[in-house]
């Protein structure tokens, strides 16, 4: 305790801050990568006007209290002030759409990634680009601004994602790691920059209808992992630290996506490796040897943080309506008196989840709590349905709605390795459904007919992966790249605990996949009566 007192006091320690969907968490590493302290603050998005959004008066407030609960347990651990790092790095869930104009004024309410609004122009503009560009992209906001008129379209200064946009803050640097600008406009792997191609055709469509500005006016640089992104100006820590403990000068790596994140949380930024990353929305990645054959309306392709190209699979819903049916237990069981502990209860009905029949006893559940573009909704419903000789028992129940949690991910999936022969050696599974060892882990081999390893770290997810990333920028050796890095600084060969699928899960799944698309029109007759 005393040498990690004297390592924050000598402001050795390194942070990472990321913006998940319903929680900010900010992790503060050794020199060995361990995590040694942690704060968090919880938020949620609203649906105002027909947009989910997070207002800047919660961005705000979430950043500070986050970042102030971080230095509670610094001080309640180690006895010692936080006022300086070696490194930071900030993370969020990528895409979306915050547009300013020239005097910083946010113009339109932050449009996030959950948004299925923008249908006509991910479509113009994947026929324009031959290729995959999808609603929830940057991009695809600013293309669909311009479609339907919108007066503050003209008045655009900078386009940015919330990670960039809080990196700004902070740096005052108008910049994005690579990873994240993969979901910005897509990327050309080799130069490491936005695809030169695309923003030509794209600044052909901006010329047409009459705006002064072009796409690089707008949208924010790019840089690979490892360059340095700026410092922690003084306005910068008035913005995260207004208690003023915080030192200017810190060093700021790149801004990246929770999906770079969690990458280099997995290790999983190399050829045939990949990862999955499960929260309120969950996603595949998987760094490919060769391009596509073809490009996929369910298959984007984005970058690690290094810039190697990755097939990523993204549903817009994984755990949310999951995590309100163990509320609701929650509730029964507070009803009766009994005392809740929510990791215990998690535990409890995920092992029990086991007892069920590999194809959830013809029980069916959709977690379509928003739209999702990859079955084609732009609204969800969330639903249970059981035959009259279904076997409707808890385990079943539990078995149902993890199942549902991964259904869309293997839709996506399905099209990667069956039809373009991806071949993917382990896959690294992290988020919290993966707390509770060997249920959602095995589920999830069943469901990919793959290996997944999750390591201790998965709990830690992105803001542990964005600290990686912010100490390869100060830390790595001369020549060292990303993937050498994270392999021999950082994990020092840990493998995980693997979990193969199953002849029977797979089976049982398939099962479950085919009545689950099937069933799908019972989920859009609900979207349009209910």
């Amino acid at each position: 305790m005393s040498d990690y007192s004297k390592l924050i006091a000598d402001g050795q320690a390194v942070m990472g801050l990321e913006f998940g969907s319903t929680r900010i968490k900010a992790v503060l590493i050794d020199e060995e990568h361990n995590p040694i302290a942690s704060g968090a603050h919880d938020w949620e998005n609203k649906l105002e006007n027909g947009y989910w959004t997070y207002s800047m008066d919660a961005i705000v407030e979430g950043i500070q209290d986050c970042y102030a609960k971080l230095k509670e347990d610094v001080s309640e651990k180690y006895g010692v002030k936080l006022t300086s790092l070696k490194a930071m790095g900030i993370s969020a869930m990528m895409h979306g759409y915050l547009a300013f104009d020239k005097e910083g004024t946010l113009l339109t309410p932050f449009r996030t990634w959950r948004n299925t609004t923008t249908g006509d122009a991910a479509r113009e503009l994947s026929e324009l680009f031959r290729f995959n560009v999808p609603q929830r992209w940057t991009i695809s906001h600013v293309r669909q601004a311009m479609l339907n008129k919108e007066p503050h379209v003209a008045e655009l200064d900078m386009v940015t994602t919330l990670a960039g946009f809080i990196h700004y803050k902070l740096t005052g640097n108008k910049v994005v790691g690579v990873g994240e600008a993969s979901g910005m406009i897509p990327v050309d792997s080799v130069t490491g920059d936005f695809d030169a191609a695309m923003v030509e055709k794209f600044d052909a469509l901006v010329e047409k209808d009459g705006y002064s500005w072009r796409l690089r006016d707008i949208f924010p640089a790019v840089l690979t992992a490892g360059e340095n992104a700026g410092v922690l100006t003084e306005e910068g820590t008035k913005f995260i630290d207004p208690a003023g403990d915080l030192q200017a000068g810190v060093p700021v790596c790149p801004p990246e996506g929770d999906a770079g994140t969690g990458m280099a949380a997995t290790n999983s930024v190399a050829v045939r490796t990949g990862n999955v990353s499960a929260g309120t929305s969950i996603f595949s990645m998987v760094v490919l040897e060769k391009a596509m054959s073809d490009y996929y309306e369910e298959i984007d392709m984005v970058t690690t943080p290094a810039g190697a190209p990755v097939a990523m699979v993204h549903c817009n819903n994984c755990t949310s309506d999951l995590n309100a049916w163990v509320n609701l237990f929650k509730q029964n069981l507070e009803l009766m008196g009994v005392k809740v502990d929510m990791n215990e209860l998690y535990g409890n009905l995920y092992r029990n989840a086991l007892n069920g029949a590999a194809d959830c006893g013809g029980l069916m559940a959709y977690n379509y709590v928003s739209g999702e573009a990859i079955t084609g909704f732009t609204e969800g419903r969330p639903m249970v349905v059981r035959g009259e000789n279904s076997d409707f028992s808890l385990a079943n129940f539990m078995r149902a709605h993890l199942y549902s949690a991964f259904a869309t991910l293997k839709v996506g999936n399905d099209i990667l390795m069956k039809k373009e022969k991806v071949t993917v050696d382990t896959l690294f599974g992290h988020g919290g459904i993966f707390k509770t060892k060997g249920v959602a882990q095995q589920f999830l081999a069943d469901a990919l007919n793959s290996p997944v390893s999750v390591m201790e770290t998965a709990g830690e997810g992105g803001p542990w992966g964005m600290a990686l990333l912010a100490s390869y920028m100060v830390n790595k050796k001369d020549g060292e790249d990303l993937g050498t890095f994270l392999q021999e600084q950082v994990f020092h060969g840990e493998k995980g605990d693997c979990l193969n699928p199953t002849e029977e899960g797979v089976a049982g799944f398939d099962r479950f996949i085919e009545k689950y698309k099937a069933g799908l029109a019972a989920e859009k007759a609900a979207c349009e009566t209910l």
